[in-house]
């Protein structure tokens, strides 16, 4: 594993959990260590980098369940065939911004696009004006580890403009329900 440097990223770590829990499903992460017992400087700055945006986004994994629907975007909306033993991670690689996230708690709707957008901008269908997904008001939305964040909800989408990014990661957004 070492020799071929047959670790995943943090970053795509990161995408397989969220698209994991956002179908009610959970990932169990092997860490490969030493004979004594150490994990190698590989493993370990991918798990520091993971360790980091978990901490800042924790609350959009842990104690959430899945929303009305697990996603929007090209990989979502695709029929893709599953193979194997049924893990097609290897589509997640190739995620964008346009493939997003859905999971919730009783307060709660967490989004997350499974990239950074280049432009800055996050489009959310599902989340149009008088959609009968989310037909509440939204009156905020929140960038984790960041703050509030300006928007606008027209009838074809929910539109999110974002700052620089804020980690290496993705970003993950809070609405209040």
């Amino acid at each position: 594993m070492y020799q071929r440097n047959g670790y995943k990223s943090a970053h795509t770590i990161a995408k397989l959990l969220v698209d994991i829990v956002s179908k009610n499903g959970n990932m169990l992460l092997s860490v490969p260590l030493r004979a004594d017992g150490t994990p190698d400087e590989k493993e370990l700055t991918s798990m520091k980098e993971f360790g980091a945006w978990m901490k800042v986004n924790s609350e959009s994994i842990v104690k959430t369940r899945p929303w009305k629907i697990f996603g929007e975007g090209p990989i979502a909306n695709a029929d893709i065939k599953i193979n194997a033993q049924g893990f097609n991670d290897g589509q997640y690689t190739k995620a964008d911004a346009d493939e997003i996230r859905f999971n919730q708690t009783d307060k709660y709707l967490y989004i997350t696009p499974l990239a950074w957008p280049k432009n800055h901008t996050i489009t959310i269908q599902s989340l149009a004006l008088g959609t009968k997904l989310f037909p509440t008001p939204i009156k905020t939305v929140e960038l984790l580890g960041y703050g509030k964040v300006k928007f606008e909800r027209t009838q074809d989408a929910l539109i999110v403009t974002l700052p620089e990014p804020t980690n290496n990661i993705m970003p993950v957004l809070k609405i209040k329900k």
